[in-house]
C-alpha cells in the first residue's frame, strides 16, 4: 500500500499543475485527460487510469490514509486476492460513473477504491463466516462509518456516483471472490480411515 501511495503522489508531483490532473489543454476550460467522461465511448477505458489521478494535492491527501488503512487490511488475506478485489472495485466504480454521472463532467480520484475497500471489509467476514474478519469489519464500521454519507448527492463537485458504485463493487467482490472449498471431499468409510482395504469381514467380496 505504501508503493501504491507513492505512485499516486508521484503522478501528482509529475503533473505539477495543481489543481488539475494531467491536463492536455491549458486554455480554459481545463480538463483531465484521463478522467472519466460520461458516456463517451472513446474514453471508456479511462475508468482505470482515472482511479490513480487527482484534482490537486488536497484531493489526494484526503484519499491517502483511508486507502492505505483499508488496503492494508484487505491485503492481509493475500496480495493476489487483494489485486483482484481492487480490479473489480475500479471497474464497477468507473462504469457506474461513466453510465450515470452528469454529462460534461470529468471524474477522477481514488475515492471509489476507498469506498470499495470499505464495503469489502464490511462484507467479507459475514460472507465467509470468519470471526476475525467480522471483527475487523465491525471495527472499520465503528471508526469510519461516517463515510457512508458520501454515497449521497449532498456535496457539489463530489462524485457520489463513484462512491456509491465503489461501495457496491466492494460488497460484490466479497461475494464473487470469497474463499470456496478446494473441491469436494471424498467420502470415506471407517475401513478407509483405518487404512484397510477390501470389503468388511463377512461381506461377500
Amino acid at each position: 500500500m505504501l508503493v501504491w501511495l507513492a505512485v499516486l503522489w508521484g503522478l501528482a508531483a509529475a503533473d505539477g499543475s495543481d489543481p488539475y490532473c494531467l491536463p492536455y489543454d491549458y486554455d480554459p476550460p481545463l480538463v483531465c485527460e484521463y478522467g472519466i467522461e460520461p458516456r463517451d465511448t472513446g474514453t471508456l477505458l479511462d475508468i482505470y487510469p482515472a482511479a490513480f489521478l487527482h484534482f490537486g494535492f488536497d484531493h489526494l491527501a484526503a484519499n491517502s490514509w483511508p486507502l492505505v488503512i483499508f488496503g492494508f487490511l484487505a491485503a492481509l488475506r493475500g496480495i493476489g486476492r487483494f489485486l483482484a478485489v481492487s480490479f473489480v472495485i475500479i471497474t464497477v466504480s468507473g462504469l457506474g460513473v461513466w453510465l450515470t454521472a452528469s454529462g460534461g463532467s470529468i471524474t477522477a480520484g481514488a475515492s471509489g477504491v476507498v469506498f470499495g475497500l470499505f464495503g469489502y471489509l464490511l462484507a467479507r467476514g459475514f460472507v465467509e463466516r470468519n470471526a476475525v474478519d467480522i471483527t475487523v469489519g465491525l471495527t472499520v464500521f465503528l471508526l469510519y462509518g461516517s463515510l457512508l454519507w458520501g454515497v449521497l448527492p449532498t456535496e457539489t463537485g463530489v462524485s457520489w456516483q463513484g462512491h456509491l458504485f465503489g461501495l457496491l463493487g466492494g460488497v460484490a467482490s466479497a461475494f464473487w471472490l470469497r474463499r470456496g472449498d478446494r473441491g469436494p471431499r471424498r467420502r470415506r468409510t471407517v475401513w478407509d480411515r483405518r487404512g484397510l482395504t477390501g470389503p468388511p469381514p463377512g461381506h461377500p467380496g
